[in-house]
């Protein structure tokens, strides 16, 4: 004879509880909603880019770690270029 949905879903609960502890985690989030194309490869393409921001950032402060590289300030206007000019008298 035929189950009844309702019977055979309890039964099948049951059952799994009886073979498996895992349980699915609360849900804390609204469900999932469908996005457009449009609207998907528009949140694709920032959450890239700010990876790849990020990505970059990180490779140049590792890198300026690993050669221990400090920037200096660079005036070709100021003070370092005029100790190369000749020194004339007026004489």
């Amino acid at each position: 004879s035929p189950v009844p949905p309702e019977e055979r879903r309890l039964r099948d609960k049951k059952h799994l509880d009886d073979i498996t502890a895992a349980r699915l985690p609360p849900l804390h989030h609204s469900p999932a909603k469908l996005l457009s194309i449009e609207e998907s490869i528009a949140i694709q393409i920032q959450q890239k880019e700010a990876f790849e921001e990020m990505q970059a950032k990180l490779a140049a402060q590792k890198l300026a770690e690993r050669l221990n590289i400090k920037m200096l300030r660079f005036e070709p206007e100021g003070e370092a270029s005029m100790q190369y000019r000749e020194v004339r008298d007026e004489d």
